[in-house]
């Protein structure tokens, strides 16, 4: 199964956790504040992150944005007792792909983590197999299965989920994508407690409109309906 990082400094939910995760046929390794957590990832290859804010030393959002830096699309689980929906949306701004509030159920993590390593098809290490053509449109090409796009020569860094809704809305170009559409592609549960990945979905919205800046796409909110990706003639 997956190699996760944990990162957590209350020892006994950093033990409990591991404990959770390795019955679950997950390997993990675990550190026990920011700066050690920063050199497990500059000497090791993870599959996915689980990660607290409240770390000391180094800050779990520092070590989030020097995480994206080197490893943009490795999926990172924000688990904390911070549930202000300000947190909630600068921990994704950051670059999360999932958020989750302590205390938290053993299930839904477990759920959660399994949903976003799905997502993650690219290995942490390791050759590739050879892939199909990007999917393109206009100047933009998509990946249609690692979580990378290209804005003519320009990489853009994409999280899992900002990956997922672009290539949802291309394959979709001219067409309207439901918010149904976008949170079954993420396999969340629309209802669930908090909002959830429904709360969040503008979030990302924002951020990808923020990455085509500059280009002629644009992803236009159709009111009541949900999104459409749309192209201009260049100026």
């Amino acid at each position: 199964m997956a190699h996760l990082l944990i990162v957590e400094d209350d020892e006994l939910l950093r033990d409990g956790l591991s404990a959770q995760l390795t019955l679950a046929g997950h390997r993990t390794t675990t550190a026990e504040d920011g700066e050690v957590a920063l050199a497990r990832l500059a000497e090791n290859a993870f599959d996915g992150v689980v990660l607290d804010l409240g770390l000391p030393k180094v800050d779990g959002l520092t070590v989030l944005r020097r995480l994206r830096q080197r490893l943009s699309a490795l999926p990172v689980l924000i688990l904390t007792a911070r549930d202000g929906i300000e947190d909630r949306v600068e921990g994704l701004n950051a670059g999360a792909d999932d958020y989750l509030t302590k205390p938290f159920n053993r299930d839904e993590l477990l759920a959660r983590l399994q949903s976003m390593l799905r997502r993650a098809s690219l290995p942490a290490f390791g050759a590739v197999s050879p892939l199909p053509s990007p999917i393109v449109h206009g100047s933009l090409r998509v990946d249609p299965v690692l979580p990378r796009a290209w804005l003519g020569d320009e990489v853009i860094d994409l999280t899992q989920r900002e990956w997922a809704l672009l290539d949802l809305l291309v394959r979709h170009s001219g067409q309207v994508v439901s918010r149904e559409d976008v949170l079954a592609v993420w396999q969340s549960e629309p209802g669930e407690p908090g909002g959830g990945a429904s709360n969040a979905l503008e979030v990302y919205v924002h951020r990808l409109r923020r990455k085509l800046a500059g280009s002629t796409l644009n992803i236009r909110n159709i009111r009541g309906l949900g999104y459409l990706l749309e192209s201009a003639a260049a100026p």
